[in-house]
């Protein structure tokens, strides 16, 4: 199924997170089974190999065709050719299904104006007695419906224990990461250390790791990290965009630009690649400001602001990297007109966001510093205190922080002082992670 929230064609969206929780799971639970979600991964689409024994060795599975998603079409094939019976299929009402898949008795279900499941009572009951149903045997794969006689692949019982037990294992490993990154960068090593050889380690489990590291702070972990992930894993785009980012932190910029421009240039436009392009020319003007290269420095910001502006136009609805180039834009060129022009489609951005529900850290960050920018001090400090309660990784505030600052410095350089915003650095930098 789909993760997260998902346009649904139009205009509006989804939460097939909503779905899962409060149809979905307990539907499964009331047929007396256990469900198991294939946690999301964004490491550029792999179908991986714990997806592959999930397929094979789940004895139901259901499957929620919903927005026509390539890599569930694809997984329900590779059912379909391994299991002659008990998949179910669903959709949410209003969609289309592929040719291919209309005839197939899906399950419909509704979705409210504001993207959550509607009958929620009813889609649970529906789906709970289509479960029990499928205990019945009575195939459901097209393919074996058309091929009379098409042998089933033998599943080793062996084989699915092994995979129950990997399951609850990934699920184990990934508590301990959960209180390594309390712990610091020593803790979250010693998991490293259970795992054995990193390419042979599940998926979600390395990037799991992957990300407690960045945590963490540990950049240089990052990046050798990297250097022992499977192939496919390594070269997926969000591994190259992390890494990236982490080369920056690391002092290697010149690196971080070449893996990001490489990324551009076999993937097309991205708001993350440009968000994080734009932060490693952000850091390298700052450098060269620092050296007094004001030639440099000023080449620099120019890059920068440039690379935040195409990431914001390649997705309007990241509000990331339009209030990188806004904020750049204030401290550097405040007479610029392109300001008042990003700045209303910024708000609007991440005002969607916040109305869809379950914002993070970045969409109350990017409100504190559209308030900063609007000189609005009430706004400001409800922000801040939703920022606050937000924070996940240490880093996230102090880069935050150093936003502000950078804007009430350039302020002050212009003769405007306003001694609120200092009082909101602090408080973000003096932000406890629990």
């Amino acid at each position: 199924m789909p993760f997260g929230k998902k346009p649904d064609g139009a205009g509006g969206s989804i939460d097939f997170d909503a779905v899962y929780a409060d149809v979905i799971a307990p539907a499964i639970a009331a047929a007396d089974l256990e469900p198991l979600r294939a946690d999301e991964e964004q490491t550029g689409g792999i179908i991986h190999k714990a997806m592959f024994e999930r397929l094979l060795l789940c004895e139901y599975a259901v499957a929620d065709l919903t927005t026509a998603n390539p890599n569930v079409f694809y997984e329900l094939g590779v059912r379909h050719a391994l299991r002659p019976y008990s998949t179910v299929l669903i959709f949410a009402v209003g969609g289309r299904l592929p040719f291919d898949v209309a005839p197939q008795r899906a399950l419909p279900y509704s979705i409210s104006p504001g993207g959550t499941p509607a009958d929620v009572d009813g889609a649970r009951r529906l789906l709970e007695e289509r479960l029990h149903e499928a205990r019945e045997r009575a195939t459901d794969s097209p393919l074996f419906q058309l091929i009379d006689g098409l042998p089933v692949p033998e599943i080793d019982r062996a084989k699915t224990d092994v995979f129950r037990d990997r399951v609850r294992s990934s699920g184990e490993l990934k508590e301990k990461l959960a209180r390594a990154r309390m712990e610091g960068v020593d803790a979250v090593r010693a998991v490293e250390g259970e795992l054995g050889p990193i390419e042979d380690t599940e998926v979600e489990v390395v990037i799991d790791l992957f990300l407690s590291y960045r945590a963490v702070k540990a950049w240089r972990e990052m990046i050798a990290l990297v250097d022992r992930m499977s192939t496919p894993v390594g070269s997926a785009a969000m591994v190259r965009e992390q890494l990236a980012l982490a080369l920056n932190r690391a002092g290697e910029g010149e690196r971080a630009e070449r893996e990001l421009l490489d990324l551009l240039e076999r993937r097309g436009p991205s708001s993350e690649t440009y968000g994080i392009l734009g932060r490693v020319y952000k850091d390298r003007w700052l450098t060269a400001k620092e050296d007094g290269s004001a030639m440099l420095a000023r080449g620099f910001l120019v890059r920068a602001i440039d690379a935040y502006t195409k990431g914001f136009e390649t997705d309007w609805r990241d509000a990331y990297p339009g209030i990188n180039a806004v904020t750049l834009l204030e401290i550097a060129e405040p007479d610029d007109p392109r300001i008042q022009k990003l700045l209303p489609v910024v708000r609007y951005a991440v005002e969607r966001r916040l109305a869809r529900g379950e914002p993070d850290y970045w969409d109350y960050a990017t409100v504190l510093e559209l308030a900063v920018i609007a000189r609005d001090e009430r706004a400001a400090a409800d922000a801040l205190t939703s920022a606050l309660a937000a924070v996940r990784e240490p880093w996230a505030p102090e880069t935050t922080a150093n936003n502000l600052r950078m804007i009430r410095e350039a302020r002050a350089e212009r003769g405007e002082v306003l001694p609120w915003t200092e009082q909101v650095e602090r408080e973000l930098l003096g932000v406890a992670v629990a």
